[in-house]
């Protein structure tokens, strides 16, 4: 939000998040809808970010074998990763400017099938898997209902956060500024001919 708060091009920004004014969560998915709807007067939007994801918890990690496999890490991962994500882009797509817009949601490239060369972290690759055919998928439909409109899938690398913090993000990973600065110039670099693409934070396409 910074940086688009710092851009001269950038008339508004909206943020949302678990203790906004307008909650979205996604334990709550009826928030996503009342969220987006909250939204109507104040757009229509050039630019929308998703940026909610889930790696582990203080509960549990990403799964190291298949042994370690369990319901209830996986469902929640998917409705975080997939499901929450999924129905965000239909509800807030309804708030994109017709003329021109970006609608960007935060993938992992471990959740590339083709990539896959290591294994493990089960529920989180099948996730991302997930939302990639997402995001995909809507991406055909907007071709026809929203020409003018780029929506793809975006890999931020290795963050300095809370998410990469138990795999020595700290030491290996980028800070948060300087991520979003170089994705954000990907996103602002799109054009509709983009739209059902899976892109690093270098702009490089990575495989499905």
């Amino acid at each position: 939000m910074e940086l688009l708060e710092a851009s001269p091009n950038c008339e508004l920004v909206c943020g949302l998040n678990r203790n906004s004014a307008q909650p979205i969560n996604y334990q709550d998915l009826a928030t996503i809808e009342a969220a987006a709807a909250s939204l109507i007067q104040r757009g229509p939007f050039q630019l929308i970010i998703n940026t909610i994801g889930v790696l582990h918890s203080e509960h549990w990690m990403p799964e190291k074998k298949l042994d370690d496999l369990n319901a209830e890490q996986l469902q929640i991962l998917m409705q975080t990763n997939a499901i929450g994500p999924g129905l965000t882009i239909k509800h807030f797509s309804k708030l994109l400017d017709p003329a021109g817009s970006v609608m960007a949601t935060l993938s992992a490239k471990v959740g590339s099938i083709e990539d896959n060369r290591l294994g493990g972290w089960f529920s989180y690759r099948a996730s991302k898997a997930a939302l990639n055919m997402l995001i995909k998928t809507a991406s055909i439909e907007f071709a026809r209902t929203k020409p003018n409109t780029a929506l793809v899938a975006l890999h931020p690398g290795t963050v300095n956060s809370r998410l990469s913090k138990p795999f020595k993000g700290e030491q290996i990973g980028r800070p948060a500024l300087d991520a979003a600065s170089d994705m954000l110039t990907v996103l602002l670099s799109l054009q509709k001919t983009d739209s059902g693409s899976f892109l690093s934070y270098s702009g490089e396409k990575l495989p499905w």
